[in-house]
């Protein structure tokens, strides 16, 4: 009897703890191949990423959001550009939006810690996600 009041003890106090948060992601780092560097900052009461430098330009493509789907915005230049937009904690993750300028379109995202301090960044239409690995930058 002893034994099953500390096993539902121990059960309750597991469902009554808060969820684990998710690793801090503010800094800077660069993306995939070392094209661009993002810096993570609070905006408000949530996280957002801007390109703060075009390492590696694609050759004969504007430094300008030329695929944007707005018509007003494709003059507007890549550096400063909003990668990165409504992040919030949501455990061991953090889940907002992501806009991919190569394409003009924007995903639900998911970002998190990997074991060796890279950052795991994720676009995703419904169950299908493409994932990339982000360097931290000091």
């Amino acid at each position: 009897m002893k034994s099953a009041a500390i096993a539902i003890f121990t059960l309750i106090a597991g469902v009554a703890l808060p969820a684990q948060a998710a690793q801090p992601v503010i800094g800077r780092w660069a993306t995939v191949d070392g094209k661009a560097i993002v810096q993570i900052a609070p905006c408000g009461k949530q996280v957002c990423g801007r390109i703060e430098k075009i390492v590696k330009p694609t050759p004969g493509r504007p430094q300008t959001d030329i695929k944007n789907p707005d018509p007003a915005l494709r003059s507007k230049p890549l550096v400063g550009l909003a990668l990165l937009s409504g992040f919030s904690d949501a455990g061991d993750i953090w889940k907002g939006t992501i806009y991919d300028p190569e394409s003009g379109k924007s995903y639900t995202s998911k970002v998190s810690r990997n074991g060796d301090g890279t950052l795991k960044v994720q676009g995703c239409i419904a169950f299908f996600c493409k994932t990339q690995t982000w360097t931290p930058l000091r």
